[in-house]
């Protein structure tokens, strides 16, 4: 018990060394919600654009460039994206580095989000398409009113899994030196040469996020269910 706490000082306490899971933690937080918030906007115009091409056969050029933003951010690994942003498309440009780590994450998710979107748009029955159109909607609108929430509802398990795949993703923006939640116990690991406890801290953290995401999608799914009965 003794060595413990003896080791819990060293690691955290010394030198104000639990600032480094802080800044981390923050910064990870950040990371994750912008990085969210891109994704569901890009996901969301993509399975737009495709579905609409697969119901209509229109926006072909569109849908072919879309193809290829999904081909390209699926086939590589997300590191290699994350690199590829920092050191070759913002090299000439003075932008944060957490700017940069939203970015990139936003633009991985967007492409997994898109096709988890297209497939719960797709889901819905082709007979609620004809019972918008047969009440005087448009496309634009059946969409809006009547496809789009059935869809969300279909996919928001799905969705969640990305969030938290997401979240979880963000533990190798320390490859362009910024400092997010897994970098900050590496920085302690790398002054106290004392591995266990920063990496278990940050492994405790990452779960307790994960655990809260988890609990917050079970609850928005059972309010849904609720309000279809």
């Amino acid at each position: 018990m003794q060595a413990f706490i003896e080791d819990f000082r060293l690691n955290f306490i010394e030198d104000g060394r639990y600032k480094y899971i802080l800044q981390g933690l923050g910064n990870t937080l950040i990371i994750s919600l912008l990085a969210v918030l891109v994704g569901i906007a890009i996901g969301f115009l993509v399975a737009i654009i495709r579905s609409n091409h697969d119901k209509t056969g229109h926006m072909k050029v569109a849908n072919a460039l879309c193809k290829i933003y999904l081909t390209v951010v699926r086939g590589t690994p997300t590191m290699i994206q994350l690199l590829i942003i920092y050191y070759v498309i913002f090299a000439t440009v003075n932008v944060p580095k957490i700017v940069v780590a939203f970015v990139a994450f936003g633009l991985n998710s967007g492409a997994y989000v898109a096709e988890i979107v297209r497939s719960g748009i797709m889901a819905v029955d082709q007979g609620q398409f004809e019972a918008g159109r047969s009440l005087g909607l448009n496309y634009k609108q059946t969409m809006r009113y009547i496809v789009m929430p059935q869809a969300f509802k279909n996919v928001l398990p799905a969705l969640g899994n990305e969030f938290i795949v997401l979240l979880k993703e963000t533990s190798i923006s320390g490859y362009i030196g910024l400092t997010d939640l897994t970098h900050g116990g590496d920085i302690i690991r790398g002054i106290t040469y004392s591995p266990l406890l920063p990496l278990l801290a940050v492994a405790i953290i990452y779960l307790i996020l994960v655990m809260g995401l988890s609990y917050c999608m079970g609850r928005l799914e059972r309010r849904l269910r609720t309000n279809e009965r």
